[in-house]
């Protein structure tokens, strides 16, 4: 094949990725709030189910399941700038980025926790949406049911240009970002934000 020819196949082969990745792009950021949730938390769900050590509790099992499925579509950022309130404006670029890579596995522990008791009749109920699904912030409300008994998880969205993203979310009525607003903020008067890093990092 001529070089011009390969040249040619390449750029076809590119215009083709990019608008597939546009399509999916699109697809994604026309999901209702509640589509979204029940998409990323039954992902999350069936890859617990698919393995033995997640299922039989295994915690480390499930905080990789978590980060792998439900951790991309989180808000890293706004999430630990809310968390972290007054104080993230004074932190340098460097801080920020430090705080959230380590409050990072503290999302991922929270919410796995909800999934210790899977089972495979394990399923998710998405509640009945409240609010206006055409605004930008909203939250879904959802149940994990297990055998043991329902367990509650609901969810914070921001709608960003490619769909929606979660940035809090609350597990038994226990929002995240409200539980470590007040010790975020003790221990940054206490030691700094370097502090603060230092102690999250200690917790892994």
């Amino acid at each position: 094949m001529k070089l011009q020819s390969v040249f040619l196949l390449a750029r076809r082969f590119a215009a083709m990725a990019f608008v597939s990745a546009g399509l999916l792009g699109t697809a994604q950021a026309a999901q209702s709030p509640t589509q979204f949730v029940e998409q990323i938390a039954n992902q999350t769900l069936d890859a617990v189910k698919q393995s033995n050590a997640a299922r039989s509790g295994n915690i480390n099992a499930i905080n990789e399941i978590v980060n792998q499925k439900l951790m991309p579509h989180i808000d890293f950022q706004k999430t630990t700038r809310l968390a972290t309130g007054q104080p993230w404006r004074q932190a340098t670029p460097e801080q920020k980025s430090g705080l959230v890579d380590a409050f990072k596995s503290t999302l991922i522990r929270t919410y796995s926790g909800a999934f210790k008791q899977v089972s495979p009749n394990t399923k998710i109920e998405i509640l009945p949406f409240r609010g206006n699904p055409d605004a930008n912030d909203v939250v879904v409300r959802s149940n994990i049911l297990a055998d043991s008994g329902p367990v509650s998880v609901d969810y914070r969205l921001s709608k960003a240009a490619n769909g929606w993203q979660v940035y809090d979310f609350s597990v038994e009525g226990i929002w995240l970002i409200q539980n470590y607003r007040n010790q975020f903020s003790a221990q940054i008067a206490q030691n700094g934000i370097d502090g603060l890093i230092k102690a999250l990092n200690q917790r892994k």
